[in-house]
């Protein structure tokens, strides 16, 4: 059987599955970012979550597409914990989750592929594999129109009071928060402080008809547009292809954006995973 693996910093989906599509079944665990993550700490979680749910003996091929598994050394650190748990597997792949989100969006035709979650990431894609990526440069310093990115926008108002006395209040109701040493300690703290700042997004999702957050998330995808998108050459010649829960929430504030910039919107996922199934069942 196939078992195939698409894991964002948040959350990681998986799908075991017969090599000619047959019998899915979908199981979740934590993300396995290795920026954030090391190998006792993956294994220790399969362990615990995943092993308990499948036989281990019957998978003939994994295929982990992970973010954070950019280079060599962070491919290791996921890979040691997944030989650990499938020791009997033949084919244990790792790669990047652009790579994933290409193959979900255009199979094996070339264009151009995002990602627009907790995190932002940006590629063009040749059929098979990555041939151009812009450094979206993470959360600390870029990931402009990611959930972290919008989300970091509406608490920084909010921590200097220049919300909307109403959305001051619903905002302080919905997330809990007495003050912003409260916040201060949480982002510090916190193992997953992109997560953290994602979080704040769900804000803008409950309240996306507000003007003011409308003008939030239209202002980060510009800011992902201006400072990613356009960096690519001919990138007008392209459709816009984006897996996400960011991209998918927001597809209209998007749509208008992207075709401000003369980029059309082509296909629009939340998840790549049954299309990233259907990539590798064809592959088998």
């Amino acid at each position: 059987m196939l078992l195939i693996a698409d894991s964002g910093s948040t959350k990681t989906d998986w799908c075991l599955v017969q090599k000619d599509g047959s019998n899915k079944k979908i199981f979740h665990t934590i993300g396995f970012n290795p920026y954030f993550i090391d190998t006792e700490a993956i294994y220790y979680s399969l362990s615990e979550n995943l092993l308990k749910d499948l036989d281990a003996n019957s998978v003939s091929e994994v295929h982990f597409y992970g973010a954070g598994c950019s280079t060599p050394e962070k491919k290791d650190i996921v890979r040691k914990a997944l030989i650990r748990s499938f020791p009997k597997t033949s084919v244990i792949f790792v790669g990047h989750d652009l790579l994933a989100s290409a193959r979900a969006l255009l199979g094996k035709s070339e264009g151009f592929a995002a990602i627009l979650g907790t995190g932002t990431n940006t590629c063009l894609y040749d059929g098979m594999d990555v041939s151009l990526n812009i450094d979206s440069l993470g959360y600390l310093l870029g990931d402009e129109g990611s959930g972290s990115y919008i989300g970091k926008k509406i608490v920084r108002d909010f921590m200097r009071g220049r919300l909307e006395p109403e959305l001051q209040t619903r905002f302080a109701e919905r997330f809990q928060i007495v003050d912003n040493e409260q916040i201060f300690h949480t982002l510090y703290t916190t193992q997953f402080p992109n997560r953290y700042l994602a979080s704040f997004c769900k804000f803008a999702d409950e309240y996306v008809s507000h003007p003011y957050i409308k003008n939030k998330v239209r202002d980060s995808f510009r800011d992902f547009f201006k400072n990613l998108v356009v960096k690519y050459p001919d990138y007008k010649n392209y459709k816009f292809n984006c897996v996400g829960s960011v991209g998918f929430v927001f597809k209209e504030i998007l749509e208008e954006v992207a075709l401000s910039y003369d980029m059309h919107i082509g296909k629009v996922i939340k998840s790549p995973l049954e299309d990233l199934v259907n990539f590798h069942v064809a592959e088998a």
